[in-house]
């Protein structure tokens, strides 16, 4: 899915892009294609086909780093290799893991909603249907921080420096083979991009 769906917002952010940029600030300015009742410049579609590429590149490394490490293990691993306080890892792992919990929610809420046949006919069914979904779904999520703050307050989370981990979070030398790699391969891009 993801493979399919990369190339298309690619497309799409590019052709946004070049939307937005100023015609006089370009260098290229002929006329490749008419969109919206504007030109778009082949400059304009340049600078947006350059950004709309930066995105992909900063989102493809993003998934890439995501789909290879479990979260809770990847934050165990940032608090205790690089750093990061703890407070700040476990407090975004705590976020994450809400969004699975809203998703499951919100099944259960639209199928009371199909039971019941709570949204009226008519032209608006949609909007009243959003509507209904909305105030049980924020319910919930009031409830879940709830509990979520007060487990971590009896857990006495955040009132030391420091946090003791159930597991350590080793490096190997294939952790440092891949850091090594990544920065290899972005000093060649660097070089490449500087020599053209």
């Amino acid at each position: 899915l993801l493979v399919l769906a990369l190339p298309v917002a690619i497309v799409a952010l590019a052709l946004l892009f070049a939307l937005w940029v100023d015609p006089a600030t370009v260098a290229d300015t002929r006329v490749a294609v008419g969109i919206a009742g504007r030109d778009l410049t082949v400059g304009a579609l340049t600078v947006g086909a350059a950004t709309a590429l930066r995105l992909a590149a900063i989102t493809a490394l993003l998934f890439a780093a995501g789909s290879a490490a479990d979260g809770p293990d990847l934050v165990r691993a940032l608090v205790q290799h690089l750093r990061v306080p703890y407070r700040v890892g476990y407090a975004a792992l705590a976020a994450l893991r809400f969004v699975p919990r809203f998703a499951r929610e919100l099944d259960v809420i639209r199928r009371a909603h199909r039971v019941r046949d709570a949204a009226p006919p008519g032209p608006f069914t949609a909007l009243a249907r959003g509507f209904g979904y909305a105030v049980p779904l924020l319910a919930g999520a009031i409830r879940h921080a709830e509990r979520v703050a007060l487990a971590m307050d009896a857990r006495a989370f955040g009132a030391h420096a420091t946090r003791t981990e159930p597991r350590v979070a080793r490096w190997h030398r294939l952790d440092t083979a891949v850091v090594a790699g990544g920065w290899v391969l972005t000093v060649a891009v660097f070089v490449v991009v500087a020599a053209s």
